[in-house]
């Protein structure tokens, strides 16, 4: 159709052609748009990998730019494994997994529960999988999981006691990957390992790590609230009634910079460079060279809940603003699969299979870190020793509650066996004795030889 247009415009002139002038009114508007969206949209990954075989594991991808990348890599024949904070019997989950397997035509999609914003989650699921022998194959680790606060004045805590934000974008990737160490290093030499981590253009203005106050800014004091207030009153009653467990506190350390997203991605570059010369660092028993390397991915602005949420500031008058300026958002800010394709792109790059590692991606390239403490060993060795306090005396605190919060429910267990039991001896006891009614045989027995 569009050539017999063509054909009489040039023949007969464009005023032969319907509503001529109000489309080329609007063309460049309509081109301009287009060329934007293109812009904004990012890079496009090229590059190609044989997937199958390998075995991957992903945080947050259920959801995003995560869900995305664990699409592209199933479709390839990877195995896919997802740390997911749900159980396996998590209906969404069983859901996600199936329509997943139909969609890639991949069976090999799993999921293990593993919650970043508990120490013990983490810790539980990778010493499970290091203690396995022979060690088990690993070729990608992809980390998309993340969490910002849309509200700096009311932030939540984690059941270590550690701020979300803080633990959930750094020092849970700090835990799992020192825990998996072993297992990365022993991996054969031809194989190509590779470790993946999203961060965040934020962390330029990121403040400087003040490592003396750090520890305050990201485990917030434990101030006496209402809830524990209640629970210590609680605990003075006699052991038979119930105790309920306290809430998480959600309170948080005023003096915490509301810049704590930035600085956790700061941090998670830093340990990104200082993993990465850790396990350089390690001579192997065959003499060749490391076969794992860390690769730092920006994947940039997208349309991802997260991002929703944080524009929203979490509340139902900004998700009315948010909807009324979709347009804008739609236009600069780009969809999960336009974000992944520099994760996809770190992911299948043949050459970022060879070399030393600790790379940044950003838009499909290679690019230089704006923040000099990232490759300074002094800031490294201090936030790897400070990260590893954290976690040991968290730990070891959360170590204690458990064991109290089994010794309590053991002697709740106890205490109701010891009640029912009296119940029931008590039920026997005045059960035993029968009494004799006027019309048992007897009563007649007994009145028949009184007679």
């Amino acid at each position: 159709m569009p050539i017999p247009l063509i054909t009489k415009g040039i023949t007969e002139g464009l005023s032969s052609i319907p509503h001529i002038y109000t489309v080329l009114k609007f063309a460049p508007w309509l081109l301009l748009i287009v060329a934007l969206k293109y812009y904004f949209g990012g890079a496009r990954n090229g590059s190609e990998r044989l997937m199958h075989s390998k075995v991957v594991m992903v945080t947050g991808g259920t959801s995003g730019i995560g869900a995305s990348v664990v699409y592209e890599l199933a479709s390839r024949g990877a195995q896919v494994i997802l740390l997911t904070q749900q159980s396996q019997s998590d209906i969404f989950l069983i859901d996600y997994i199936e329509d997943l397997r139909k969609s890639t035509g991949n069976q090999l999609i799993y999921a293990e529960q593993v919650d970043l914003s508990s120490l013990h989650s983490i810790r539980t699921f990778a010493t499970k999988w290091i203690d396995n022998v022979p060690p088990r194959r690993l070729d990608m680790l992809v980390f998309c999981a993340t969490t910002a606060s849309p509200n700096s004045s009311k932030r939540k805590v984690t059941v270590d006691g550690i701020d979300e934000e803080w633990q959930v974008n750094y020092l849970a990737n700090f835990h799992l990957l020192s825990i998996l160490s072993p297992a990365l290093r022993v991996q054969p030499p031809h194989r190509d390992v590779r470790i993946i981590m999203t961060t965040c253009s934020s962390y330029i203005a990121a403040p400087k790590l003040d490592f003396s106050q750090l520890d305050s800014h990201t485990i917030p004091p434990n101030k006496p609230t209402a809830n524990s207030r209640t629970t210590t009153k609680q605990s003075r009653k006699p052991a038979s009634t119930p105790r309920p467990k306290p809430k998480p506190n959600r309170t948080r350390n005023p003096q915490t910079p509301k810049s704590l997203f930035a600085l956790s991605k700061l941090s998670l570059m830093i340990f990104a460079n200082s993993f990465q010369k850790h396990l350089n660092a390690f001579k192997r028993p065959d003499g060749q060279p490391p076969s794992t390397r860390v690769i730092l991915v920006d994947p940039g602005y997208s349309r991802t809940p997260g991002t929703r949420r944080w524009l929203t500031c979490g509340s139902l008058w900004g998700l009315l603003l948010y909807l009324l300026t979709w347009p804008l958002w739609w236009l600069v800010l780009k969809s999960p699969p336009q974000g992944a394709q520099s994760i996809l792109y770190a992911a299948m790059e043949a050459r970022f299979g060879r070399g030393e590692g600790g790379w940044m991606i950003k838009e499909c390239r290679e690019v230089d870190f704006a923040r000099t403490e990232i490759t300074d060993d002094g800031v490294g060795k201090q936030l790897w020793e400070l990260s590893e306090r954290q976690i040991e005396a968290m730990e070891k605190e959360g170590a204690v509650k458990r064991a109290l919060a089994k010794k309590e429910k053991e002697e709740e267990e106890q205490m109701g066996r010891s009640s029912k039991a009296a119940s029931g001896s008590k039920s026997a006891s005045s059960g035993g004795v029968k009494e004799q009614t006027a019309g048992s045989r007897r009563s007649r027995r007994g009145n028949g030889n009184k007679s």
